[in-house]
């Protein structure tokens, strides 16, 4: 970690060969220790020491340096604009990529933000470690220093000093990452039912109640991993002169006359649990818990003096686990919903609650030995830490629905990657079937799918409550999202091994393409999907939504209809034409999607015995399946199974699987899918330490008349102008389909005095490739 420059009140360090700290300090007194977001600074390579990786030159004072990604000028005075400036060296930068002290980063790229509170579309943004010019700063002046061993072991910063943290890695945006990681520490491993589907809604159920909802779930074939109970979990209407009902610890037992059982049927059923705590109010006199943590705090239990929400005490924490949380988790509360609201200050100035409630509650349950987990609120750079986060009280629009991409893609800018909205929103707005549809068709592809209501009784997002089409179409997203568990378990582990998130923005991989930061709605999901949800109302007539897009080079397919797209060698921008049964989900050729078998779904994430394989040819590609089981990281077993495609020979190679085979089922069925191809393969009961080869069949040419004609015939236009287009088409592609046949098709829709939407939605059909 070499010590760039120092004086008596500014160290300059070069951390990695791409990022630079710079430290101002009226005193002269540096940090070494970590704070609240900084975690390690002990990263820089090797290989790199030396004269040859880090050139040091006297410079008006001050010093002149020069490293593989960044050259830094400082005169040695108090920091100025024109005194200090960094410039960042290769990886697509330009004579914009300097940033001069106190300036604002030319073209920074959005990061996230702690709640969707009241935000009804766009909303600014808390800025990320990325641009376009190449440079990006990290601000921990206002952090607190961690002073000892313990999470509440926090001082404040000198008045006055500076810490920031210089990121060099121009339009490199996962190295970028990687160093914001390193420095800030990982993303962990998320337990795996974090992955399916969760079940939320304000609304006071009884245990009878949610049995019978998990039963009618079970008979709709509706699957499940996640119950999360709201605040009425516990008792809500006490004496006034106690307080209010939002915080809580005790059981309401007319909702719930035994809380253990009710706990026991959800795990039986497969469903792991959450409960809402509104911790604020701390532990009073009406609760439980009280006598225990009275004595515990030193309070006399008979004067019923509430024993107060004090999070920079350790005493307070230590008794809170052991009487209050501690209980509820050996009763079978799997993790908590922290649903902080209630401000930014505590007895520490400078501690904002929510980051100590955060890391406090993910460190206890590292410490019981479980894969941590805890649902709360965004508490600044860092918080990728504390997985999963809770974007708050979304409202009912079609404007909320359509920043939700775009936000969830951003937030990967600053390294935070497990999201969880209120899918189909909690409060205000109208009934609208289409927009609940849309909505949890987005669910499947956000990082986390948690249908969520209101207590109004208008507002459940039980299926049953949209008609036959919204019921069904609900229905098949959920399942959907559920057989998706093999691909999402695979890409949380990638999150954890490499700081990827699941949700990605397409600038990540192609940052020097103007349409890639166009269509910022538009993001990879994982390694080999490309998303782009439908976030606007079906267009009249046809009964399609429109939604523009930019296809990353290559060729790519349509999950759900196998249409195959030729993007070429630039990208390619086009609208995707879909109904309401459909998103535009695109594959990359070669990819290999892992996904559950087919057969009748039900609660929980358990290993599978039987799999399914999309494949999409053209291209070699690779999927390593990987699996665990699910235990505490330290100790997890693992297996990995390689899903091989070659294109050459048509071959897919499935394992064997390498690792703890014990977690896997001893054998399993694998049902292969070719893109373009009704064949289905099927080999049964393959060890899973075994090899299969499987010969793939070969991939037809697409009906493009066929899907034009079904297209046409759905749309809800004049007869004579559906005669006009399909006159077209068959005069143009009768004969099969040529590129001069395809340009000549569209010239001629466009000028038979047809819809724009209908003219557009055809070619997407006959120009796919």
């Amino acid at each position: 970690m070499p010590i760039v420059h120092q004086n008596d009140r500014c160290r300059l360090t070069a951390l990695t060969p791409h990022l630079l700290r710079i430290e101002w300090s009226p005193s002269g007194t540096f940090t070494d220790a970590p704070t609240q977001v900084v975690i390690d600074r002990d990263l820089w390579p090797a290989q790199q020491e030396g004269e040859a990786a880090l050139q040091v030159e006297p410079w008006r004072g001050g010093v002149k340096a020069l490293a593989a990604g960044f050259e830094v000028r400082y005169d040695g005075a108090e920091p100025s604009a024109a005194g200090l400036s960094v410039q960042a060296r290769g990886g697509l930068t330009s004579y914009h990529s300097t940033w001069r002290f106190g300036e604002p980063v030319d073209a920074p790229l959005p990061g996230t933000t702690r709640t969707l509170d009241d935000a009804d579309g766009r909303i600014p943004l808390e800025p990320s470690i990325l641009s376009r010019s190449g440079l990006g700063v990290l601000d921990d002046s206002a952090s607190l220093v961690r002073s000892g061993p313990l999470l509440t072991d926090l001082a404040p910063r000198e008045p006055g000093a500076l810490d920031l943290y210089v990121f060099t890695h121009g339009l490199d945006f996962r190295g970028a990452l990687r160093d914001f990681h390193a420095l800030t520490g990982p993303v962990p491993r998320v337990p795996r039912f974090v992955l399916g589907n969760w079940w939320s809604r304000y609304h006071p159920y009884s245990a009878t109640e949610y049995a019978a909802l998990l039963d009618r779930f079970a008979a709709d074939r509706l699957p499940f991993s996640v119950a999360v109970i709201d605040m009425d979990w516990h008792v809500v209407d006490v004496d006034p002169e106690i307080g209010s009902g939002w915080t809580g610890y005790t059981w309401n037992r007319d909702l719930f006359p035994d809380p253990s059982a009710f706990l026991a049927d959800l795990h039986r059923r497969g469903l792991a649990v959450t409960l809402n705590d509104h911790p604020a109010d701390g532990i009073r006199r009406h609760e439980d818990a009280y006598p225990a943590m009275a004595q515990a705090m030193g309070i006399d239990p008979a004067s019923g003096e509430p024993v107060e929400f004090d999070p920079t005490s350790e005493r307070f924490w230590q008794a809170y686990f052991t009487h209050v949380a501690g209980p509820l988790a050996e009763q079978g509360v799997d993790f908590w919903w922290i649903d902080w609201q209630q401000g930014t200050h505590t007895a520490l100035p400078g501690l904002d609650p929510l980051w100590l409630l955060n890391e406090r509650h993910f460190a206890e349950q590292e410490a019981q030995g479980r894969r941590p987990l805890v649902f709360s609120r965004y508490a600044g750079p860092g918080s990728h830490r504390t997985p999963i986060g809770f974007s708050g009280d979304s409202l009912i629009s079609w404007e909320s629905l359509a920043f939700q991409p775009e936000f969830t893609a951003s937030a990967a800018n600053i390294g935070y990657g497990w999201w969880s909205h209120d899918i189909g929103g909690h409060w205000s707005g109208a009934k609208d079937v289409e927009l609940a549809v849309r909505w949890v068709q987005l669910g499947v592809w956000s990082p986390i799918n948690r249908l969520h209501a209101s207590a109004s009784p208008f507002q459940g997002k039980e299926p049953w409550r949209f008609g036959a089409e919204g019921e069904r179409l609900m229905g098949e997203a959920l399942r959907l999202r559920h057989r998706l568990l093999p691909y999402l378990a695979t890409m949380a582990e990638r999150a954890a091994a490499q700081g990827i998130s699941l949700v990605e923005p397409v600038y990540h991989r192609h940052p020097d393409r103007m349409e890639a930061y166009a269509h910022r709605a538009t993001f990879f999901f994982g390694e080999d999907l490309l998303v782009a949800p439908p976030v606007t109302p079906r267009l009249p007539g046809t009964g399609l939504s429109a939604t523009p897009l930019w296809l990353p080079p290559g060729e790519w397919f349509d999950l759900e209809t196998g249409r195959r797209y030729d993007a070429g060698a630039h990208g390619r921008s086009l609208t995707a034409y879909r109904d309401l049964a459909h998103t535009p989900v695109f594959a990359r050729a070669g990819s290999v999607l892992p996904l559950l078998g087919t057969e009748m779904p039900g609660n929980g994430v358990d290993l599978p015995e039987h799999l399914e394989l999309r494949v999409f040819p053209g291209a070699d590609g690779q999927h390593v399946l990987v699996e665990d089981d699910d235990g505490p990281v330290a100790t997890r077993r693992l297996t990995r199974t390689p899903l091989r495609h070659d294109a050459a020979t048509g071959r897919l190679v499935i394992g064997p699987a390498e690792g703890d085979l014990d977690v896997l089922p001893a054998t399993r069925t694998w049902t292969v899918r070719v893109a373009g191809n009704a064949d289905v393969l099927t080999a049964t009961d393959v060890p899973v330490g075994e090899e299969v080869v499987l010969e793939l069949p070969a991939v037809g040419e697409p009906d493009v008349l066929g899907e034009c004609f079904a297209l046409l015939d759905a749309a809800e236009v004049e007869h004579a102008a559906k005669e006009r287009a399909w006159a077209v088409l068959r005069r143009g592609l009768g004969q099969g389909e040529t590129n001069r046949s395809v340009a000549r098709v569209v010239d001629e829709l466009r000028s038979a005095r047809l819809d724009d939407t209908l003219v557009g939605a055809l070619t997407e059909i006959v120009a796919a490739r």
